[in-house]
C-alpha cells in the first residue's frame, strides 16, 4: 500500500530484501477522536526555507512543540493515497497534545527526497513520515545521520529497530470483501467478468489482487478477472486508460491500485463500476461500487503518542482492520451503500456485513484471508486445507527469496492473466 512508491528496486536492493524478518505487533491505539476540526497546522509558515538544490519550502518547527513532518509523494488533495495520509496528518494535530504538524507534497523519490529529509531533520522535526515506497532507502540514510529524529515509513521492508521504522496494513482484507461486492455486482448483472488495473509488478500488488480474486469466487465461482499493468502509482491519464482497456474488453467492475478515482469515472461514461481505492472520498459518484479505503489518523496518532510515552519502537508494523486503521466504503459507521451496493441481494450484503464485523473484531485477519485451500490459475495447490500464508509469503517473492516457503509470484484460480516478468 498503497503505497506508494515508485518502484525502482536494483537487484542488490532485492537481496537486501530477502534478509529482512517477518513483520510484528499493531500499531499503539490513538487517543479518542477529535471533536472539533482541527487548525490548518498543516500549512508550511511563511519562514520556510529551501532544501538545496530541490526547490521545495521546509517548514519550521515550533519551540516546546512535538514537531511532526510528512513528506507526500503527490499533492495532498489527490482524491487518494495522498489524501489519505494528509488526512491522518490533520488527525495527528487534533488528538495529540502539543503537538506541531506540517507536510511538504510533490516530493520526487530518489536524491531529491532524501535532501528534503535531511533538511526537516536539521530543522528538528522530532518525527517524520514518508508516504512513498521509493522513499525507503533515502529515509534509512538520513535515519542514520539523525538518531535524535524518528523515521516512519510507509509500505518497504527496513527498519534499524531504533529510529528507523515500516509501516504498513493488511488492505488485502478490505480488498476481499470488495471482491465479495464484485463479483455479486458481475453475477447480478449477467457479465461474470471484473478486472484489475494493478500498477507494479511487486509483492503487494500481487497480494491485492489475489485477495480480490479470493472474495469475488465466494459470491461468484464462475467469475474471472483480468489483469492490467500501469506501472505508474499516480498518472490520472493512464489510470482512465487502463480501466477503459479492461472495460473495453468487457469486465464489468474494475478495480484500481493507482491513486486517484479515474476508474470510477470512466465506469461512469460506460455504464459499468468502478472500485476506487486510498481515500473514503474517492467513492462520489453513482458508478462507483465501493472503495477499499485507509483510515491513517488514528494509527498516526497512536505513533506518535507511543514514542512521546515510551511505548513505541519503531520496527515492522502490519496492522489489521481490528486498529481501525483501514474501511471499507457504504460499510462503515455513518456511511450509506452506494446504489451499485444496494441493490444487490440482502443475503450478499449481509454477508459482506459479518465477515467486516469479523475483521473488525480481530477474528478474521490478512492469514484468513490467504487460509487453504487455494489454487492458482494454472491447478496447482498453494495452499491445502486449513493452512495459511505467513508474513513473510505476503511481503516477498519466492523467486528473489530462497528462504520464502511460497511467496506472492502466483495468481489466484479465475485470474486470467498471465504473471508479469521480475526481470
Amino acid at each position: 500500500m498503497q503505497g506508494k512508491r515508485l518502484w525502482r528496486i536494483t537487484s542488490a536492493l532485492l537481496l537486501t530484501a530477502m534478509l529482512v524478518a517477518a513483520c510484528g505487533g499493531t500499531a499503539t491505539e490513538a487517543p479518542p477522536a477529535a471533536t472539533e476540526a482541527p487548525p490548518a497546522a498543516t500549512e508550511a509558515p511563511p519562514a520556510a526555507t529551501e532544501a538545496p538544490a530541490t526547490g521545495l519550502q521546509i517548514p519550521e518547527v515550533v519551540e516546546g512543540k512535538y514537531n511532526v513532518a510528512m513528506v507526500l509523494i503527490g499533492p495532498h488533495d489527490d482524491g487518494g493515497w495522498s489524501q489519505a495520509h494528509w488526512e491522518g496528518l490533520e488527525y495527528v494535530a487534533a488528538n495529540v497534545p502539543n503537538s506541531n504538524v506540517a507536510y511538504i507534497e510533490n516530493v520526487p523519490e530518489g536524491a531529491e527526497s532524501e535532501q528534503v529529509f535531511r533538511s526537516l531533520a536539521r530543522k528538528g522535526f522530532d518525527l517524520i513520515f514518508g508516504t512513498s515506497f521509493g522513499f525507503m532507502d533515502p529515509m534509512e540514510i538520513v535515519a542514520g545521520e539523525f538518531p535524535d529524529s524518528t523515521f516512519i515509513h510507509i509500505s518497504g521492508y527496513k527498519t534499524n529497530g531504533t529510529n528507523f521504522g515500516n509501516l504498513f496494513g493488511a488492505m488485502e482484507n478490505m480488498k476481499y470483501l470488495a471482491g465479495m461486492l464484485a463479483g455479486a455486482r458481475a453475477k447480478a448483472d449477467g457479465v461474470t467478468k471484473i478486472g484489475y488495473m494493478a500498477t507494479f509488478p511487486i509483492p503487494e500488488e500481487l497480494r491485492l489482487g489475489n485477495a480480490i480474486a479470493l472474495g469475488m469466487k465466494v459470491t461468484c465461482p464462475e467469475c474471472t478477472m483480468d489483469v492490467r499493468w500501469i506501472n505508474t502509482w499516480h498518472d490520472p491519464i493512464k489510470e482512465k486508460e487502463g480501466a477503459a482497456s479492461l472495460f473495453d474488453a468487457g469486465a464489468q467492475v474494475v478495480f484500481t491500485g493507482a491513486d486517484t478515482p479515474a476508474v470510477a469515472d470512466v465506469a461512469q461514461e460506460k455504464g459499468k463500476w468502478g472500485i476506487t481505492y486510498d481515500w473514503a472520498g474517492s467513492c462520489k459518484v453513482d458508478a462507483c461500487l465501493t472503495a477499499p479505503y485507509w483510515t491513517w489518523g488514528p494509527v498516526y496518532a497512536g505513533i506518535a503518542q507511543g514514542l512521546l510515552d515510551g511505548t513505541y519502537t519503531p520496527g515492522f508494523d502490519y496492522f489489521d482492520a481490528d486498529t481501525g486503521g483501514m474501511g471499507l466504503y457504504g460499510f462503515m459507521e455513518g456511511e450509506e451503500l452506494t446504489p451499485g451496493v444496494a441493490s444487490l441481494p440482502p443475503e450478499v450484503i449481509q454477508q459482506v456485513r459479518d465477515v467486516l464485523a469479523q475483521m473488525l473484531a480481530g477474528e478474521f485477519t490478512r492469514f484468513d484471508v490467504f487460509k487453504g485451500p487455494i489454487n492458482d490459475n494454472k491447478g496447482n495447490v498453494v495452499l491445502a486445507e486449513g493452512v495459511s500464508l505467513e508474513q513473510f509469503d505476503l511481503d516477498q517473492f519466492k523467486e528473489w527469496n530462497p528462504d520464502v516457503k511460497i511467496g506472492m509470484y502466483w495468481w489466484a484460480d479465475g485470474i486470467t492473466a498471465e504473471l508479469p516478468s521480475l526481470q
